[in-house]
């Protein structure tokens, strides 16, 4: 691990021709949450968080960085869109619901700010019908919605990489942001599966081999967790008491700090509202 400063780590991974650089700042001692951009060539997925710019821009400037990829607005992985397209003059691609998002100024919560950084607008680029294309790297835009309208995966198609923003995250899933939708999830996660890869670079934790049984795995939990939440909502048990069923722990810490953003409890609701539209409700 490289230390920027007191605040701020840098750790570079290299996956063959896929380069990681995992980013993580902290106002007080070390980084509770790291975050991944990669460089494949000279395209870039994602950007990292706003308090990590100068490392960013430093970034851009050793692979002379000439497009952008950007998985969804989340500021840990939009931070530094705005700030490249001055500093370079390079088309930030991305899905029509993101530039949209990004237009304009939107609301963050104050961990998000403190975490991340700020959000500035800027005139995202579209990505182009079909496939992008440089030199021999060939990329198809996946929507993937579930764990923000927008959400986006960029699968390569010549070498078999999926860059899977949030889509992956772990194996199980221990708290869901509120407006995380779990039925979207897990089509988004079936949709992505009729592809052919191998390499899953999540946002957060790389799985350079067997990627894509990784994303069957959280298939397969997201399904179990949806089916058993719905069967004690048929039942007319409420979100504390489907929790105190299932034995579902709660990360007190976690939802403290995001003032209640970030919970398990926003996971059931999600499935329990999954479950009202499939019932009709």
């Amino acid at each position: 691990m490289t230390k920027v400063d007191e605040m701020k780590t840098v750790e570079k991974h290299t996956f063959g021709e896929v380069t990681g650089y995992e980013l993580g700042f902290s106002p007080v001692g070390r980084p509770l949450m790291t975050v991944f951009c990669y460089v494949v060539g000279d395209i870039l997925i994602d950007t990292g968080q706003s308090h990590m710019q100068e490392t960013v821009l430093d970034i851009a400037n050793i692979y002379s960085v000439s497009s952008v990829l950007l998985t969804h607005h989340h500021e840990d992985h939009s931070g530094n869109s705005a700030v490249l397209k001055q500093a370079r003059k390079i088309p930030v691609f991305a899905h029509p619901a993101t530039i949209e998002k990004m237009s304009g100024p939107y609301r963050v919560f104050p961990y998000q700010r403190w975490i991340w950084g700020p959000n500035t607008p800027v005139a995202l680029d579209p990505f182009p019908d079909g496939f992008f294309e440089h030199g021999d790297l060939k990329f198809k835009a996946v929507h993937t919605p579930g764990h923000s309208r927008d959400h986006t995966s960029y699968l390569e198609l010549n070498h078999g990489w999926l860059f899977s923003g949030d889509l992956y995250l772990g194996d199980r899933i221990k708290y869901f942001r509120a407006d995380e939708k779990i039925a979207d999830q897990i089509v988004s996660l079936k949709k992505i599966l009729t592809y052919d890869f191998d390499a899953l670079f999540c946002g957060h934790r790389p799985r350079p081999m067997k990627g894509k049984r990784c994303l069957a795995a959280k298939l397969r939990f997201l399904e179990d967790f949806y089916g058993r939440v719905s069967e004690l909502a048929d039942q007319g048990l409420d979100d504390r008491a489907i929790m105190g069923r299932l034995e579902l722990k709660e990360q007190w810490l976690v939802r403290m700090m995001c003032f209640g953003n970030v919970s398990m409890r926003n996971m059931v609701r999600s499935a329990m509202a999954a479950r009202r539209m499939e019932r009709g409700d």
